[in-house]
């Protein structure tokens, strides 16, 4: 726990500014979307399938067809939601607590590395 008193050192007032200022790119909170939305419509594909072969008595055509539908319409669906999603968790500063720990270990490790011979 800090102490509003306690004076920041040098390095843990520029480790912690490089924190706060870097944040996801949308072109790389895009790309997780997509990559995610990939695994989870082969899921929904799958399930899809299970459940229109099973219940249904559809074509092996038909039930392939209806399955690439529903997870063609989930996957546009939930990229679009996860990628809003993503962009509001990144300005979101909650729950990132190791930056004092690792920026007091960070600054030890950059000092004794500048004053070793």
């Amino acid at each position: 726990m800090q102490h509003k008193n306690k004076q920041e050192t040098p390095g843990e007032r520029l480790i912690k500014s490089e924190v706060e200022n870097t944040k996801e790119s949308p072109g790389r909170s895009m790309a997780k979307a997509i990559s995610w939305r990939v695994m989870g419509s082969l899921g929904t594909f799958l399930i899809s399938f299970v459940i229109f072969r099973r219940y249904t008595n559809q074509s092996l055509s038909e039930v392939l067809g209806n399955a690439t539908f529903v997870a063609g319409i989930e996957v546009v669906f939930k990229i679009m939601l996860y990628y809003v999603h993503e962009r509001l968790w990144a300005n979101i500063k909650w729950g990132k607590y190791w930056k004092s720990y690792w920026g007091r270990r960070a600054w030890k490790k950059l000092y004794r590395q500048m004053h070793q011979k």
